[in-house]
């Protein structure tokens, strides 16, 4: 009995050496992924903050808006067309990033 516990506690120190050594070259395989999802965190976060800077300033946008509209009346429908786009893909990008657990759903 005393041999059986002694090759199970020998057992367990290599199987705990061996998850030890995945984890470390687990830990180095991603280290680049963890530099691309620290990066887009900054980016992500500072658009969340211009979009939260233009809710609580809404006249710079009404302000933007009649600029583009007095200087080039012209250019207002290519511009709203793109923006239009840009809103419509970042929706579905943030609709998939919640669908797959990277982001929390709005």
């Amino acid at each position: 009995m005393n041999q059986e516990l002694i090759d199970l506690a020998v057992e367990r120190g290599r199987l705990l050496e061996r998850i030890s050594s995945q984890r470390q070259l687990l830990a180095q395989q991603l280290q680049p992924l963890g530099e691309a999802m620290g990066t887009a965190d900054r980016v992500v976060s500072g658009a969340r903050q211009c979009g939260d800077y233009l809710k609580r300033h809404p006249e710079l946008v009404a302000t933007g808006v009649a600029v583009l509209v007095i200087l080039r009346p012209g250019r207002v429908w290519r511009w709203s067309r793109r923006g239009f786009f840009a809103w419509r893909t970042w929706r579905m990008l943030r609709r998939e990033l919640s669908d797959l657990g990277v982001v929390k759903r709005a």
